[in-house]
C-alpha cells in the first residue's frame, strides 16, 4: 500500500508549495476561492468562518493544525481569535512556506510549524492542544481509528476536534473516475456513516456532521478555470504531465461532487472529561 508521503503525493503538492508565493498562484487562488487565506484545499474564507465558530478557541488557547499545508488556515485562525497555533506537515516546502508567511504576517511569536508524519504518534504531549482542525487531508491516512484516536489523545478536556472529509462515498464510482480522484498519491474512500462511528469509538462527542460538498464542487471548478485561463505559464511552471494531470483531477472532482457521488462532510467532536 502506498504511504501518504509517496512520490506522486508529494510531486503533485510540492509543485504547489514550491511556487505558492509566485503571482500567478496566488491569482488562481483569489479566482477561485473569492479570498485568498493561504489555502490550498476546498476551504473557502466563508466557510472558515463558520468552522471558527465550533473550534472555540481564544487568547491563551492553542490549536494544532494537522497537515497544515503552507499555514495560511492556521495563521487566519491566530488572526481572527488571538490563540496561538501549531502546524504539521509531511512536506518540507510547505512547512519552509509557512514559516516565512508566520513571519511576514508578524505572527512568528503565537505559531509553530514543524514537519511530522501525521499517520502515527506524535511529538506531542497529552492534553496539549485545546482544538485539532484537519481540512481536506483525513482521506490521506490509511488508519483512521488509529489517527483520531491520537488526535483525542492531544486534546484538553472539552477540546474541540474539527475535522473535513472530502472524499466520502455517497453514490457510484467508475473504476477510471477513482483513479484520477485518487491520482495524487494515497487516498482513502470511505462510505458516509464510517467517520462518525469512528469517531465513537474513540470515545468523542459528535457535536457537527454537515454536508460541505457543494462548496468542493464550486471551487474545483473555479480552480479548473483559473488554471485554464493561465495553462501556458503553468505548463512552463508545471510541465505538461502534471498540468495536464491536475486539471483532470480537477474536472473529475468538480464532476463527481456536483452529482452527489463523492462528497465532502464536516464532522467537529468534542472530548469529553
Amino acid at each position: 500500500m502506498d504511504k501518504p508521503n509517496s512520490l506522486p503525493l508529494a510531486g503533485h503538492y510540492n509543485a504547489n508549495y514550491g511556487n505558492f508565493q509566485t503571482d500567478v498562484y496566488a491569482r488562481i487562488r483569489h479566482e477561485a476561492f473569492g479570498e485568498d487565506v493561504g489555502q490550498n484545499s476546498w476551504l473557502t474564507a466563508d466557510e472558515h468562518d463558520r468552522f471558527l465558530q465550533w473550534l472555540e478557541v481564544s487568547p491563551g488557547k492553542i490549536m494544532l493544525d494537522v497537515a497544515c499545508g503552507a499555514g495560511g488556515p492556521a495563521l487566519r485562525i491566530a488572526a481572527i481569535t488571538g490563540c496561538s497555533v501549531v502546524g504539521i506537515d509531511i512536506h518540507a516546502q510547505a512547512i519552509t512556506t509557512a514559516s516565512s508567511l508566520a513571519a511576514q504576517s508578524g505572527f512568528a511569536d503565537r505559531s509553530e510549524f514543524r514537519v511530522a508524519d501525521a499517520t502515527g504518534p506524535l511529538p506531542f504531549s497529552d492534553a496539549r492542544f485545546d482544538a485539532i482542525t484537519c481540512i481536506d487531508s483525513i482521506n490521506h491516512f490509511s488508519d483512521r481509528p488509529l489517527v483520531i484516536a491520537e488526535w483525542a489523545r492531544l486534546l484538553k478536556p472539552g477540546g474541540r476536534l474539527l475535522f473535513t472529509d472530502p472524499i466520502t462515498l455517497t453514490g457510484p464510482l467508475t473504476k477510471a473516475e477513482i483513479a484520477v480522484r485518487s491520482s495524487a498519491g494515497f487516498y482513502l474512500f470511505v462510505p458516509h456513516g464510517y467517520d462518525e462511528r469512528v469517531i465513537a469509538q474513540c470515545k468523542l462527542q459528535l457535536l457537527v456532521c454537515e454536508d460541505v460538498t457543494a462548496n468542493m464542487a464550486k471551487v474545483a471548478e473555479a480552480r479548473h478555470a483559473a488554471r485554464a485561463s493561465r495553462s501556458a505559464a503553468l505548463r512552463e511552471i508545471e510541465g505538461d504531465q502534471a498540468y495536464d494531470g491536475q486539471q483532470e483531477f480537477l474536472e473529475v472532482a468538480a464532476r463527481v461532487a456536483r452529482e452527489g457521488r463523492l462528497s465532502r462532510f464536516v464532522y467537529v467532536a468534542k472530548k469529553l472529561s
